[in-house]
């Protein structure tokens, strides 16, 4: 036994040794991380052998899957996101460079004003102490019948629990309901943080890629195939970020019905929903008993500094969920939350209409330019491709960067080397400037 694991080690040396070669070639070339083709020919080869040898093909895929995942760890090291950029235009504007910021989901506009007022009441309040993890009760209680309201589904605080930002609730929904070498599928473009958090836990991601040309709708069909024994989770995020696209619900209603067929977990970023501009559906709506929806005030209320979301799900997946937040953070921070609930309070209807005024001028400039995209159903950004041979999103949005602008690289949501992401958090005079320096730069490179 011992003399097998130490072979096996040694073995795995050699494959992670290789997957870096390998990982430079793909870059060199210009070839994203993952090529699902080849990953499923060699799967099936996997599948024949255990066949073959009378051994159990959960247990085996499961290894298969972590390794697959050591080789895209290995093979991401130097893979650039929109944060990457932010980053990076930070860090230009401490030595007093002026940035046209058009690559982060970031509103400029301010909070509304019964924000300011609750952070001057709030430790006369006496909410200033440790709390449960799930959140104060009068603050879920208080979410529970806002999103009762506005998506018409029946929630109580027992179904919600507070985060540090949604992205906090996305961590723990995939680490705690999944195990290491369980998949998960993402529909790409997608927001990097739900391949991150699998990969982080050991999750093997499988991605359904959509195109421009179909105008960014995923397979059914495509969806059906992926699905395997191994398969636990599907990632749903629309109004979508980058794309803004927006499934129909016929669609929608279809891939959730795979779903429980299937006893998948759904789990629904629904952050951009006060941004959609057509017709949206809540995946609350399907009362699906694995589902886990995220919300957050980042977007709605322009508090992405206070970092305060929440999740919604049920009872049973709340309680695993929040015992991983108890571990990390013990409870966000009582008066965030306060504010927050304070927050509720508030019309932000003009903050949908500021940012959907701003899109459809950053659709009409765009098309002007020559720039290939479909324009958005909501959210607050144009995901845009550039045709020009030999078009690298990261050397170009690093360029940019140079000139004053900053704009997201496609590679950093999926395997779109030749797109880019703008976003419409800026007034319209900035998104103007932004615009008329990208396509000055798009000129020059003609």
């Amino acid at each position: 036994m011992d003399e097998v694991t130490l072979e096996m080690i040694k073995l795995l040396k050699t494959r992670t040794d290789i997957a870096k070669e390998i990982g430079e070639v793909k870059k060199n070339i210009g070839k994203g991380v993952t090529d699902e083709v080849r990953e499923d020919n060699l799967r099936g080869k996997v599948i024949s052998l255990c066949n073959e040898i009378g051994l159990d093909e959960t247990i085996a895929t499961k290894f298969f899957n972590f390794l697959l995942n050591e080789s895209v760890k290995v093979q991401s090291n130097n893979k650039q996101t929109h944060l990457s950029i932010f980053l990076k235009a930070k860090s230009m504007e401490q030595q007093g460079k002026k940035i046209i910021h058009m690559e982060v989901g970031e509103p400029d506009f301010l909070p509304p004003v019964i924000v300011k007022n609750a952070l001057e009441e709030v430790f006369d309040k006496g909410f200033l102490k440790y709390g449960q993890a799930r959140g104060m009760p009068i603050f879920r209680d208080a979410l529970a019948k806002y999103v009762s309201k506005k998506f018409n589904a029946n929630i109580t605080e027992d179904n919600i629990i507070v985060s540090p930002g949604a992205r906090f609730s996305i961590f723990t929904a995939i680490t705690t309901l999944l195990n290491p070498g369980d998949e998960i599928i993402v529909i790409e473009p997608a927001w990097p943080a739900y391949k991150d958090c699998a990969l982080n836990a050991g999750i093997k991601v499988r991605t359904i890629n959509t195109t421009l040309e179909e105008k960014w709708e995923p397979s059914l069909e495509q969806i059906k195939n992926t699905i395997n024994s191994n398969t636990k989770m599907i990632v749903l995020n629309y109004p979508n970020n980058p794309t803004g696209k927006i499934l129909s619900e016929k669609l929608q209603d279809k891939i959730v019905e795979l779903a429980r067929q299937n006893d998948l977990y759904v789990l629904s970023d629904e952050i951009y929903s006060q941004y959609a501009k057509t017709s949206w559906k809540s995946i609350l709506s399907y009362s699906y008993k694995k589902s886990i929806v995220t919300q957050s005030f980042s977007k709605s209320h322009a508090m992405t500094g206070f970092r305060i979301g929440y999740a919604i799900a049920d009872t049973e997946i709340i309680e695993k969920m929040a015992k991983l937040e108890a571990l990390c953070l013990t409870n966000v921070s009582e008066p965030i939350q306060y504010i927050a609930m304070k927050a509720l309070e508030a019309d932000t209807t003009n903050n949908s209409n500021t940012v959907q005024n701003r899109l459809d001028m950053l659709s009409e400039k765009a098309s002007k330019m020559g720039l290939d995209f479909v324009v958005p159903d909501g959210a607050m950004y144009i995901f845009a491709r550039i045709n020009q041979e030999g078009f690298d999103g990261v050397q170009f949005a690093n360029s940019t960067l140079e000139k004053g602008l900053a704009i997201a690289p496609g590679e950093g949501f999926g395997n779109y080397k030749n797109f880019i992401r703008i976003s419409a958090c800026q007034d319209e005079k900035t998104l103007i400037e932004g615009m008329n320096i990208l396509g000055n730069i798009m000129s020059e490179e003609q």
